[in-house]
């Protein structure tokens, strides 16, 4: 079985980070999500959907993301049930966030992706080349690092 969803979109609400009986963070949040398609002369369409964080996680965007920033998460779509106050039972379905990332969107008070002036800098993309160039064979059309192979009775495919 996989369950892994992928969201990017706006914080809807003001971030409370708190703190269950056994010490450990939680943070829920709404998040709107743009449809990609948009009808011609129609206001652009969202989707809103819930989502948790836990421990670190829930601790992490609670400290660099606020209301309105775009924000990536990935995690697991999980459903649970609740009896509201007027005793009816209601179903949810929640994003449990594994990861989230910045989305490199400026923030308008300076700094960039989330960070104030007096925040650490984000860590670099871990596969990032220098000033987002290609390895130089790749710009240049070079294809002398490929060797030809025999036959395609090799490949599964």
């Amino acid at each position: 079985m996989y369950n892994k969803a992928v969201l990017m979109g706006r914080i809807c609400n003001d971030l409370e980070l708190k703190t269950i009986q056994s010490g450990v963070s939680v943070l829920s949040f709404r998040l709107a999500v743009d449809r990609a398609y948009q009808a011609k002369g129609e206001e652009r369409k969202a989707d809103f959907f819930n989502i948790v964080a836990w421990r670190s996680t829930a601790e992490f965007i609670s400290k660099y993301f606020s209301k309105g920033r775009m924000i990536l998460v990935e995690g697991e779509l999980q459903t649970r049930q609740y009896v509201d106050k007027n005793g009816s039972t209601q179903n949810v379905v929640e994003l449990v966030v594994n990861t989230a990332h910045f989305t490199g969107e400026p923030k308008s008070s300076g700094g960039y992706g989330g960070y104030g002036p007096n925040a650490p800098t984000p860590p670099p993309a871990p596969s990032a080349l220098p000033e987002n160039k290609a390895p130089a064979a790749v710009s240049s059309g070079s294809t002398s690092d490929f060797v030809e192979t025999g036959s395609d009775d090799d490949y599964p495919f």
